[in-house]
């Protein structure tokens, strides 16, 4: 049931590996006067994975990008009795992350520390937040920690075919496809992809144009995935998911309504995933949406490990 005036926010679990032990950063909040995890309010044309990685260069001053999600927090505040959601993700924190932050003590955030994991579990102050570290702690036990996200696209809302009279592939987005365009670009950011491979279409090269910008990264075409040439069988798509799983690196990808139940279901059956409602959402993308499948890598072997879905602010 939808509640009024819930407060939405999202944040991130800050972890590292040292000789062998997990470690979770907390934070000290002199407002509060309690010790928690980084989260911070949803602002305007924001998806919730741009908001946790904000939320964490603004408090701890670490630059990341984002792992797997974690379950949500729901709890009514205690000081004003507004209902919450809080989204999470992991965040791995590197030796070059920690070294580029520029952290002081603020009005805000009193300090930062480093705790093995089952120290954060008696630190910290609320419910919720052990509750996180322990998702972490088990994530690490199955060997769901380390993963590499494949993110894929819907184009943003583009002219309608009956009022474009020039050839469908140069159809463009409308004002409020652009306005998505620019909406997901910090959300598809968040994952931080080493390469964005587009459609030619014109619409899906105008949708990640933004994060293009905002990357300092060309878009590379690649037909494979373009609506001219789909075809029911879907053996170009089936050869395009086999090299982004070879490569395992991060990718947001850009195509199209019919193009897209495709994608997914060749990362299913090429990983030897279930399908589950969180891929028939992923599979059926409103324009300017975009789904996060995280991927585990143990040898040879692929597994998909949780499957996230955003909707364009």
């Amino acid at each position: 049931m939808k509640q009024p005036n819930r407060v939405v926010a999202a944040g991130a679990v800050p972890w590292r590996i040292v000789k062998d032990k997990l470690q979770v950063l907390v934070v000290y909040r002199k407002q509060h006067r309690d010790v928690s995890i980084p989260k911070g309010k949803v602002d305007p044309g924001e998806t919730t994975p741009h908001t946790a990685v904000r939320e964490l260069l603004e408090e701890t001053g670490l630059k990341v990008t984002l792992g797997a999600p974690l379950a949500p927090a729901e709890y009514i505040q205690p000081t004003n009795g507004k209902p919450k959601i809080v989204y999470y993700w992991l965040a791995e924190v590197g030796p070059v992350a920690e070294a580029k932050s520029k952290f002081k003590s603020n009005d805000e955030i009193s300090d930062l520390e480093w705790l093995p994991s089952k120290k954060a579990l008696e630190a910290l102050t609320y419910e919720h937040d052990r509750d996180l570290v322990q998702q972490l702690r088990a994530m690490r036990k199955a060997g769901d920690l380390v993963t590499f996200p494949i993110v894929i696209a819907r184009h943003g809302k583009a002219t309608p075919h009956e009022d474009w009279d020039g050839v469908d592939s140069l159809r463009p987005l409308v004002a409020r496809g652009m306005e998505q365009s620019r909406d997901i670009a910090g959300g598809l950011a968040a994952y931080g992809p080493r390469s964005i491979i587009s459609s030619p279409a014109m619409r899906c090269m105008q949708t990640v144009a933004p994060l293009s910008y905002k990357l300092g990264m060309e878009i590379k075409e690649s037909g494979k995935i373009s609506q001219d040439k789909w075809t029911s069988e879907g053996d170009r798509v089936t050869d395009f998911v086999a090299a982004r799983l070879r490569k395992a690196e991060p990718v947001v990808i850009c195509s199209h309504g019919p193009v897209i139940p495709q994608i997914v279901r060749e990362l299913l059956s090429q990983t030897g995933s279930a399908v589950g409602d969180a891929a028939r959402r992923a599979a059926s993308l409103g324009t300017g949406d975009f789904a996060v499948f995280h991927i585990a890598k143990s040898g040879a072997a692929l597994r998909v490990v949780s499957i996230e879905t955003h909707i364009a602010p």
